[in-house]
């Protein structure tokens, strides 16, 4: 068991070197299209699945509250967290739309769509990202693997961070590390000072 734990913990480490190597010019450019969408007026929308379900439910909890200093609230929203909304949307139409008829209903020209999958092939992520580029929103994609379905509805616009791993558990406790990253950064731009002033 000894041995196991310490191969998990070596795992994750060199998951995270791995990734240092190849993301980090993805992770900023994903900064700056946050913060431009905040400054201007926009709000930030998440959505994934088990894992990548609390991932985007912890992101929009730093962003409406704080990560690393006391300043106003940011506008995001884990969609998909209402479990009502999501049930009757399951129930009555389909559970690939859990997170698509929301987008519709609140995603406007300007918004970012945040996806947070592990292999990037799930229908209801799919169907958000289709949601979001009929919305006129730009979309930041964290996925692994070969970053599945997903890679191929992104455009020049949009964002890739793909973890380079296959294994779910390993890519997750990366996508953590990068969404502390961008609550960082965005912290950082909008907020220099610490003083909480948008101006």
């Amino acid at each position: 068991m000894i041995e196991k734990i310490r191969d998990n913990f070596t795992e994750s480490i060199q998951t995270k070197i791995a990734a240092v190597e190849i993301l980090p010019e993805h992770i900023e450019r994903a900064i700056y299209m946050l913060v431009q969408a905040l400054v201007s007026g926009n709000k930030i929308l998440c959505c994934g699945n088990g894992g990548g379900a609390a991932l985007a439910q912890h992101f929009a909890a730093i962003l409406t509250d704080h990560y690393d200093r006391d300043r106003p609230s940011l506008p995001a929203l884990a969609v998909g967290g209402d479990t009502t909304g999501m049930t009757t949307i399951a129930n009555n139409a389909h559970f690939s739309d859990i997170f698509a008829k929301p987008i519709r209903a609140l995603g406007q020209s300007g918004d970012v769509l945040l996806t947070i999958a592990a292999k990037g092939n799930s229908r209801n992520i799919i169907n958000a990202m289709e949601a979001a580029l009929s919305r006129d929103m730009t979309i930041i994609a964290l996925s692994g693997d070969d970053g599945g379905e997903m890679a191929g509805l992104l455009g020049p616009n949009d964002v890739e961070i793909r973890i380079p791993s296959s294994s779910r558990p390993r890519i997750h406790e990366t996508q953590l590390m990068i969404l502390h990253s961008l609550c960082e950064g965005i912290e950082d731009c909008l907020f220099p000072d610490d003083s909480g002033d948008l101006s």
